[in-house]
């Protein structure tokens, strides 16, 4: 079968990788999905399903068992040939997502991991486009609005996560006087904004199961506060938005900030997500400072579900500029959805699967 595209894509069968795949799909694209051994029967039970969903024949979907921490990616010598002849398009979606990642799995893996694939794009004789996927926090420690055109810094930061994405976005923004390539940069991603449908509980659901404990007596006291912002996106905008743009040469050499351009208070949410649980907001907010200090100490994690590492995330005083994302995104009718909109949909889900 004759292919118009061949997409090679890291980190499936994650969950934004196995949504982008599906909204990806056509009959003229091939995909080359990158998967590690241990994660291989996953990745044919969610082809099988994305090939149902799709009517895309299975056929259109080759696993390449390989892993990015390894030299040409750990893909074996023939396959390699072919697949760097084929490939038009690359996604690089794979990395740890973890606040709490020990040092050296977090270099190896972002770091030396984002290494390996900036060799394998090299590589690639006809390629159409290099898609990163790094993240709002490279930001690290600044304090302010952060624009999209803006990377190097020497503010800090928070967590051995945060440190290797950055690392990882200056490597590849070097790419960028030689590649069609274009950096996306997604802020906290929540679940599905219809069907509320996640595979992790943090973030923001550290929140949502707290007041869940004990929805009418928990709300009275607001645990957030009105100086800073929590910029949250609902991972179908994600996909919708890589989806887009990967294919608008308009994102050619561009930073794209995925995130809210109009992100609530941690105040605002904890009200927003109190309002939908027990239809009335807080009565009155302690100090955030000691708010900050009490979720710090060691009673506090089994207490309220926050583990110390997602601490920092709720007093962060620093915004990310989305210029760029919105003009690019309007011609597409696409745009971010209100946090309130969709809320109920993600509690929803949570009542349904207290557990994941």
């Amino acid at each position: 079968m004759l292919y118009r595209e061949s997409i090679f894509i890291t980190g499936f069968p994650g969950f934004i990788a196995g949504r982008l795949v599906a909204r990806l799909a056509r009959s003229e694209t091939q995909f080359y999905l990158l998967v590690q051994p241990q994660f291989v029967d996953q990745a044919i039970e969610d082809i099988e399903d994305i090939a149902e969903e799709t009517g895309v024949p299975l056929e259109s979907f080759v696993i390449v068992e390989g892993d990015i921490t390894k030299p040409d990616l750990g893909i074996d010598p023939e396959d390699l040939e072919t697949i760097l002849f084929e490939t038009t398009d690359v996604f690089h979606l794979a990395a740890v997502y973890d606040l709490a990642v020990e040092r050296d799995l977090a270099f190896k893996v972002n770091l030396e991991g984002t290494r390996n694939v900036n060799a394998f794009v090299r590589s690639v004789k006809n390629l159409r486009r290099y898609n990163y996927i790094s993240t709002c926090y490279v930001a690290g420690r600044r304090k302010g609005r952060i624009l999209e055109t803006e990377l190097e810094h020497d503010a800090g930061f928070r967590n051995f996560y945060e440190e290797t994405k950055y690392l990882a976005e200056v490597e590849v923004d070097r790419l960028k006087a030689d590649l069609p390539m274009t950096i996306f940069r997604p802020s906290v991603v929540v679940g599905d904004s219809v069907t509320g449908e996640t595979v992790k509980y943090d973030g923001i659901y550290y929140l949502i199961q707290y007041l869940r404990k004990a929805p009418v007596l928990l709300r009275l006291v607001n645990v957030g506060n009105d100086k800073v912002r929590l910029n949250l996106v609902p991972v179908d905008f994600v996909v919708d938005a890589i989806a887009a743009l990967a294919r608008d040469t308009a994102a050619i050499g561009k930073t794209i900030a995925i995130a809210d351009p109009s992100p609530l208070t941690t105040a605002e949410l904890f009200d927003t997500i109190a309002h939908d649980m027990t239809g009335r907001r807080s009565e009155f907010g302690p100090p955030p400072k000691l708010v900050e200090w009490f979720l710090s100490t060691r009673i506090s994690p089994p207490l309220t579900g926050l583990p110390h590492a997602g601490v920092p995330y709720f007093f962060i005083s620093q915004t990310y500029d989305a210029s760029v994302a919105d003009a690019l995104l309007a011609g597409h009718g696409i745009a971010c959805p209100r946090f309130g909109d969709y809320v109920g949909n993600l509690l929803d889900f949570v009542e349904e699967f207290p557990k994941l």
